[in-house]
């Protein structure tokens, strides 16, 4: 496939990237090579993500995200296991903070390193912790499409690791928060997980934002609304801290889900299905392992970026 533009070094340079999804959930991925070019990755990341002005696509306008990526090992041995490779992602969001972990941005992440790596195995270095991607081709893949499994951490309620305000001692389980019957857990991002009879029935933008800045979460958390509908499947809302808003997808959102139903007792499978806005994900909570998250990753297009001012 074609590659963007070279570069321009005079003013309006641009920089290469490639629009990936996974399930919707959308994001510019960007060599470390030339995200030496890019002096503000947060401004770069408003401008470009910006769902009415940034980057245009055939279907949306935009982004979730843009990963930062840096390969530091192919996956030919020399600095590791042999056909592993390694990545540091780093994961700037529209409001130009920096997100911890994505679910659906490492599986992007692991199919862009496979694309240029080979590697079908990808220990991706992330703030939360190293989290292992396998990426696989189907045998009806279109070439753009692959399915990629994340190894996601341990679901965590303790109030230290959420975090939750002051000193705690007692997981924040089924609280009314701001109007919301809301169990706290840590995905490697904060989330505020709410069950809900139909999660449709919920204005989650006029609801969400108030838990998303509640005193009980003092870094804020991802508002996720739940419902279950049964045999072990489960709906799926979530509205993002640094995106602002509903995305029609989130992993570390799904893997929430999965953890609280557990945790009040709604299923006892470990193997689970979130259908989302999006698509549907694959889940697992084990009781004695690290969860895992399983979807598609979508390669779109690639593009040549402008790189704005800083104060832009």
């Amino acid at each position: 496939m074609s590659g963007p533009s070279p570069h321009a070094d005079a003013d309006g340079r641009t920089v290469p990237a490639v629009k990936y999804h996974g399930t919707g959930n959308d994001f510019l991925v960007v060599d470390a090579d030339d995200a030496g070019d890019v002096p503000d990755r947060g401004a770069f990341a408003v401008h470009h993500c910006d769902r009415e002005t940034g980057v245009e696509g055939a279907d949306r306008t935009g982004a979730d995200g843009v990963l930062f990526m840096d390969v530091t090992d192919d996956g030919t041995g020399d600095d590791g296991a042999e056909g592993v490779a390694r990545a540091t992602m780093t994961l700037v969001q529209p409001d130009a903070s920096i997100a911890e972990m994505c679910g659906n941005g490492a599986r992007c992440a692991a199919a862009w390193v496979r694309e240029r790596t080979g590697a079908d195995v990808v220990d991706l270095d992330t703030p939360a912790g190293v989290r292992r991607a396998t990426v696989r081709a189907d045998e009806d893949d279109d070439g753009e499409t692959v399915t990629v499994e994340v190894e996601m951490g341990r679901p965590s309620f303790a109030p230290a690791d959420v975090p939750l305000a002051g000193d705690r001692e007692e997981p924040l389980v089924e609280t009314d928060v701001e109007g919301l019957p809301v169990t706290a857990v840590d995905t490697g991002v904060p989330h505020a997980v709410a069950f809900v009879d139909d999660v449709d029935a919920v204005d989650l933008d006029a609801v969400a934002p108030a838990v998303r800045r509640a005193a009980a979460f003092p870094e804020g958390a991802n508002v996720t609304l739940a419902a279950d509908t049964g045999d072990g499947t489960f709906a799926q809302r979530t509205y993002e801290r640094g995106v602002e808003g509903e995305t029609l997808a989130c992993g570390t959102g799904a893997v929430a889900v999965g953890a609280v139903a557990r945790r009040l007792g709604l299923t006892d499978r470990a193997a689970l299905a979130v259908s989302l806005p999006g698509g549907d994900l694959r889940i697992t909570v084990p009781d004695d392992g690290p969860a895992t998250l399983t979807g598609p990753a979508t390669r779109e297009f690639a593009v040549a970026l402008s790189v704005p001012e800083a104060d832009e």
